[in-house]
């Protein structure tokens, strides 16, 4: 006799473990921001230690020292910290302020407050990435920037933060429409 085993089936936008009801896919592009940010800051790290990148001329002369240390790790630094919000538009303490945080603690998270930031940030970005991507007078057409192997390699990790800005812009939309929803829900229930 054979027996054989169902498992449930699972959509392709099932909800995600948690309590935010943030569907798989979101989750997914939340992660991807994280990720996104982290080729470039790897390159930044290695510019800022002393590695030489592909610099020339007088950008090979600026890019090196204490001074570039302390500017790449601070943007290495405030760019993913900023890409970790990204996870409260699908994480429970996007809607709630975790206990640990002093005076907001346990607080609900206005969804106003994060849809709007979300969308400046995630508009800043992708009008930045835009703009050095696009530019053809830009700081990237400098002489003194990385050629050849040197600047394919600098392209290939700056390339996926032309995604940050836009990811951040859908799930701001989903996280609006979400929030929205469960807001109404709970003034229907508190309102008969």
């Amino acid at each position: 006799m054979t027996t054989t085993r169902s498992f449930p089936a699972t959509a392709a936008g099932s909800v995600s473990p948690g309590r935010t009801g943030a569907p798989r896919w979101a989750v997914w592009c939340a992660w991807a921001t994280v990720l996104c940010t982290v080729p470039s800051g790897v390159w930044r790290m290695a510019l800022g230690f002393g590695v030489d990148v592909g610099f020339t001329g007088r950008l090979g002369e600026m890019y090196t020292g204490v001074d570039i240390m302390v500017y790449v790790l601070a943007l290495t630094v405030v760019s993913q910290a900023a890409a970790f919000l990204t996870l409260g538009l699908v994480r429970p303490w996007g809607e709630t302020v975790p206990r640990w945080i002093p005076y907001l603690g346990g607080r609900r998270v206005p969804p106003l407050a994060a849809i709007v930031t979300a969308s400046l940030g995630g508009v800043a970005v992708s009008g930045l990435c835009l703009f050095l991507a696009l530019s053809p007078d830009g700081p990237l057409s400098h002489p003194d920037f990385p050629q050849g192997t040197a600047g394919t390699i600098m392209n290939v990790v700056y390339a996926p933060l032309l995604l940050w800005g836009p990811l951040v812009l859908i799930l701001t939309a989903h996280y609006a429409r979400r929030r929205g929803r469960h807001s109404s829900r709970q003034v229907r229930e508190y309102h008969p």
